[in-house]
């Protein structure tokens, strides 16, 4: 039905369809802004900001092409962004508080135009009135339209359990014969991109492992910009995994820092690889971390690229041990004598045989690295020169794989009395 201001308002539409470039950017700012779960990665922020993009071209073709309000459906990239927020367990009610701050911002705008355009006050009320209730209705069909969508979504996720999705995981990274196709179906994911497993997890007896887990993925979230997915395993146990269009960057030394205040709390890095074969490799690198961190027992944040030598030797510990006593002798004593002259000789090959280098990274005097070096020599029975190779393979995978336990308490003796005199004097 045609109503006598419909001039004023596809004129008020034309100017807020002219001006849409920078008024639509104000508005996905203005959600980011005031409300917290709209703070997305980039790839999912470019979803919101097409869902955006979409319903406010909705809205100006109703008030332009006079289309019938019983056409109205839900936009196919606000229905997609509905679809991601419950994937993601975030709030239905900051969705739908997201639509009604856009409804109020739109209504604005068109305040400002009809004080611009100064019409007579009984047309510029009846229009912005007019105006006003075309939106409402939009908003309302919209919102209707999307809480299906959303409820529909979460049933349909929440029906994947835990325990399946895990599986479907393991069914994705061991079917060789699998497609990029079908992996995506069964993860309801795309795996075209790149993509950074992680391991958490928290030993048996810790009070509330699901807040550690749940603090863990925040973490991850922060240092990579990203919102990750997750599967829960178990109660002390989540993969969870970052994929993006670009390869994701991560600061590691923040969150190794951060993951200092959860002491009860793991995590473990895959490398950043892409497609069908890089989404399992990244699995795969983050559970041979873990199988170094486990075995070392020692917590915090252990980076698959930093252990990826050792994680080969991960499974067969009692091999390794033999193997790097054979290569090390007495210099693989328990002792902390011994456990000095290891953290030397490593600093020292790292430093390609430099004593000043080595003795920077060590905090010590020169002349201490060559008293050191000189002892390492002397229990091994030759020079580092030789066989360095597996001198420095087994003194990297010994210090990983924590080979041999922690050092006992030393015994004074005349041995350790000349080298603390020696490393006094220097």
């Amino acid at each position: 039905m045609a109503h006598d201001n419909d001039p004023l308002v596809r004129a008020v539409a034309g100017r807020i369809k002219a001006d849409l470039d920078h008024l639509s950017p104000r508005m996905t700012t203005m959600f980011t802004e005031v409300i917290p779960e709209f703070r997305h990665d980039d790839e999912v922020r470019r979803l919101m900001v097409a869902s955006t993009e979409s319903n406010l071209s909705a809205i100006l073709d109703i008030l332009t092409l006079a289309i019938g309000l019983d056409d109205i459906t839900v936009p196919p990239a606000a229905a997609e962004y509905a679809r991601r927020f419950a994937q993601h367990d975030l709030s239905l009610e900051a969705l739908l508080r997201a639509y009604r701050l856009g409804e109020n911002m739109f209504v604005q705008w068109t305040m400002t135009l009809l004080a611009e355009l100064n019409p007579p006050t009984d047309v510029a009320m009846a229009t912005a009135a007019r105006i006003a209730y075309l939106v409402n209705s939009y908003i309302d069909q919209v919102i209707e339209g999307l809480i299906d969508i959303y409820e529909s979504e979460r049933r349909r996720w929440d029906a994947r359990t835990d325990a399946a999705r895990a599986a479907q995981v393991r069914a994705v990274v061991d079917a060789d014969d699998l497609d990029v196709g079908s992996a995506e179906q069964m993860l309801s994911a795309s795996l075209r991109g790149w993509h950074q497993f992680a391991t958490l997890w928290t030993p048996p007896g810790t009070r509330d492992p699901r807040a550690s887990l749940r603090a863990g993925t925040a973490l991850l979230a922060a240092a990579t910009g990203k919102t990750p997915m997750t599967v829960e395993v178990d109660d002390h146990n989540r993969w969870v995994w970052i994929s993006s269009v670009a390869r994701p960057v991560l600061d590691t030394e923040q969150l190794a820092h951060d993951l200092r205040a959860h002491p009860n709390l793991s995590i473990t890095l895959g490398d950043p690889a892409t497609g069908l074969e890089g989404f399992r490799q990244t699995f795969l690198d983050a559970q041979q971390a873990r199988a170094v961190a486990l075995t070392r027992r020692e917590h915090g944040l252990t980076v698959h690229s930093d252990v990826a030598l050792t994680a080969l030797f991960a499974d067969r510990v009692p091999e390794m041990r033999v193997w790097a006593e054979r290569v090390l002798g007495a210099l693989l004593g328990t002792d902390e004598t011994a456990a000095r002259l290891r953290e030397t000789v490593r600093a020292f090959l790292d430093a390609r045989g430099s004593y000043t280098d080595a003795a920077a990274r060590l905090h010590v005097h020169k002349n201490t690295v060559h008293y050191r070096v000189r002892k390492a020599e002397e229990l091994l029975g030759h020079p580092l020169g030789e066989r360095r190779l597996d001198i420095e393979v087994a003194l990297l995978t010994c210090a990983q794989l924590g080979i041999p336990e922690a050092p006992r308490e030393p015994r004074r003796s005349r041995r350790r009395s000349a080298e603390t005199t020696v490393d006094d004097a220097t």
